[in-house]
């Protein structure tokens, strides 16, 4: 009550000021990258068919740019309301898809595809569409299971447990890619690095239909479970008392954190930190109401992805610093600062 008390922004305003920075961020990202295209040529090869400009202008407009910039969105819009979603679950500031143990199965799902169909999978439409997110999905759901099974007895759900069956299966998990990297030959092992550090570089028309599918129907969920989300943040047995099904909300909010992390780690490798900060801004900013909170945080976190996207092709260009390694580098003190500023309180 205290944190809404303290709102200072109306979540009209963040909601169409955080839309404006993220339309201006795209219009950037576009325009701006390794090839040297000036803003105006940039804008008109969004036009089919614009004759007075080279082809290989429209090329890299139409078919690199443009869907990595979109892309970036989706990703990061999914990875953002999984991590408000699992925050407000679990009640827990630290908690995230990759504290409690999604991203890893994911992750692991996903790195076995990878080595046991590398000959295949270099087809986009075989990636986006067959082997990696089906095992991605697949490893998430499992972990998802397994935790939920762990922390759930006759007496109900244990956060403490299930966070801490998350630490384990991700050490489980991390083992299990240590060893598919040792038995991976060179150019399976590759790709597994490179993916492990998370990058957008594989963004694809195919792809963009599957993350923004994934982004409405997440979206939808989210903000229909707003209100019992509400609910839960004044307890377990309160929420019970107003008539919430609580292990019903539960189990359903956790497969479909599983799903939408599952869609990521297939698409773009594992990126963190969007899912664990980007909450943490938008609660400071309006306060933890989901009904506000679910729209800021998908915002929020489109424009975090998209401008250290930005970065990482940009900073060493025409080299590229994969994104995961960006968003790491800068969630990371904002994160220990926001720890520092509220260590008091959170003691």
């Amino acid at each position: 009550m205290n944190d809404i008390a303290a709102r200072k922004i109306k979540p009209s305003l963040l909601i169409l000021s955080s839309f404006i920075l993220l339309y201006l961020t795209l219009v950037s990202s576009i325009t701006i990258g390794p090839m040297n295209i000036s803003f105006w040529d940039s804008l008109k090869a969004l036009i089919p068919n614009t004759s007075d400009l080279p082809d290989y202008v429209a090329v890299i407009i139409q078919e690199v740019r443009l869907p990595r910039t979109l892309l970036a969105i989706a990703i990061g819009g999914i990875l953002a309301i999984c991590g408000t979603v699992m925050q407000g679950l679990f009640r827990n500031p630290l908690a995230d898809p990759g504290i409690i143990g999604v991203s890893a199965g994911a992750s692991l799902g996903a790195a076995i595809a990878i080595v046991l169909f590398g000959g295949v999978i270099g087809h986009s439409a075989f990636l986006v569409f067959g082997t990696v997110p089906v095992f991605a999905f697949i490893g998430g759901a499992l972990a998802t299971f397994a935790i939920y099974y762990l922390g759930t007895s006759s007496n109900g759900t244990s956060v403490t447990i299930m966070l801490l069956a998350g630490v384990a299966l991700g050490a489980i998990a991390g083992a299990g890619l240590g060893l598919l990297n040792y038995f991976a030959d060179d150019q399976a092992l590759r790709d597994l690095s490179l993916w492990t550090m998370g990058s957008l570089a594989g963004a694809s028309w195919s792809a963009l239909i599957l993350a923004y599918i994934t982004l409405a129907i997440l979206a939808a969920a989210f903000y229909y479970y707003a209100k019992p989300l509400n609910a839960l943040l004044l307890g377990e047995s309160e929420a019970r008392h107003l008539g919430i099904n609580v292990q019903a909300l539960k189990r359903n909010l956790i497969l479909l954190t599983a799903a939408g992390v599952g869609v990521t780690v297939a698409l773009s490798g594992m990126i963190g930190f969007i899912g664990l900060v980007v909450p943490h801004i938008g609660r400071m900013l309006i306060g933890p109401d989901h009904k506000s909170l679910i729209p800021v945080s998908l915002l929020l976190g489109a424009f975090v992805l998209l401008l250290s996207d930005m970065i990482s092709r940009t900073i060493v260009a025409p080299l590229e610093i994969p994104v995961g390694i960006i968003t790491a580098a800068l969630g990371a003190p904002f994160f220990l600062a926001l720890l520092l500023k509220q260590r008091g309180r959170l003691a």
